[in-house]
């Protein structure tokens, strides 16, 4: 065969799709299949094109009630509390360059539950009924997750702390507002207890189109910023000498990102409850499957832990019908020995 006939012979080709993209569209697809299923699955099944006709308008009067007053909202609480916790968590992973680092560590999931204890403590009477409205108490919970936060931000702003030791004041304070609202609980009213021990364990069952939009308000203020320090959080990866070297404040950035995550595990707890691992499972994931920069990792993380969370309220939704089970119970279930598998991978590699 002479070099001519060799040049002429067609090349295989060659697929020029990042093996990243290919990874987001498959988790965009799997997020958009969880929707689809989340909204026809439940006490009474719909088909396909049931779903389709009632969310375009065109169904059964009591589909497109069931649909868009029912189903829809619980979508879409579970969509953006994954969401925002996967980004807080991610946000904190970064900041300290430590992968066990979530939300719960900063005490701001144990200060939203203390906020929502004392709030049902406060304005409970002798009957067990609130004498105030129940949708003052995200406003509750906010407050509790940022005065918490707050807490932890100060220490580490006054005293110049290093991420390691930030994570201990979290884990500090996250013990005495663990003490708290054992003792409101042991010491309030039987009826609000139980109201506050589903909350703890994280559910969207309540959800409705005011808090929804609410929420998708704040979050619309608060991804992009995350986004924005993709570059920061690229930077951070370095040393402490060699990121400050590349013109980045260090300690500046860290102080930004821990009060992004603050906030936006604030948003999601004071609808959605104390939904835990999503803020350590999905950033993780999205770090072992995309690796590359913060901003596919964030995308990534954002996608997986929407999943997640509506994942585990649709198998609560299927499997425990007619009971309300909580969705944190099932994301504890699957974040739990995620994180031990996390430590006992983290300790060979040190070994």
């Amino acid at each position: 065969m002479t070099a001519a006939s060799f040049a002429q012979r067609p090349r295989p080709v060659r697929s020029r799709i990042p093996a990243r993209v290919v990874i987001l569209v498959a988790c965009a697809t799997v997020l958009c299949a969880l929707a689809l299923a989340s909204v026809a699955l439940g006490s009474s099944g719909m088909s396909l094109q049931r779903v389709l006709s009632a969310i375009l308008g065109t169904g059964e009067r009591s589909d497109t009630i069931i649909i868009w007053s029912l189903r829809m909202p619980r979508l879409a609480m579970a969509g953006l509390s994954g969401l925002a916790l996967a980004l807080a968590g991610f946000a904190l992973q970064r900041a300290t360059r430590n992968p066990l680092a979530s939300p719960s560590v900063l005490g701001i999931v144990d200060g939203a539950a203390l906020g929502v204890v004392v709030f049902l403590f406060l304005f409970s009477n002798d009957a067990n009924a609130l004498t105030v409205s129940i949708q003052w108490q995200p406003l509750a919970a906010v407050l509790g997750a940022l005065g918490f936060a707050g807490l932890v931000i100060l220490l580490a702003a006054r005293t110049g702390a290093p991420p390691l030791r930030v994570i201990l004041y979290g884990v500090a304070l996250g013990a005495l507002a663990k003490a708290g609202v054992t003792l409101f609980i042991v010491d309030g009213p039987v009826h609000r207890a139980s109201q506050a021990a589903m909350w703890l364990a994280g559910s969207v069952y309540q959800a409705r189109w005011a808090d929804v939009q609410v929420l998708a308000i704040v979050l619309g203020v608060l991804v992009p910023l995350v986004f924005l320090l993709t570059r920061r959080m690229d930077q951070l990866q370095l040393d402490e000498l060699s990121a400050q070297a590349t013109g980045l404040p260090v300690r500046a950035t860290q102080l930004m990102l821990f009060a992004l995550a603050a906030t936006l595990t604030a948003a999601a707890v004071s609808f959605a409850g104390a939904i835990g691992f999503v803020g350590l499972v999905a950033p993780h994931a999205a770090r072992l499957m995309l690796g590359g920069r913060a901003g596919v990792q964030a995308l990534g993380a954002a996608l997986i832990g929407a999943a997640i969370v509506i994942a585990a309220d649709l198998a609560v939704r299927v499997f425990f019908a007619p009971l309300e089970v909580p969705a944190g119970a099932v994301t504890a279930v699957i974040g739990a020995p995620y994180f031990l598998f996390i430590l006992i991978r983290a300790g060979r590699v040190h070994a």
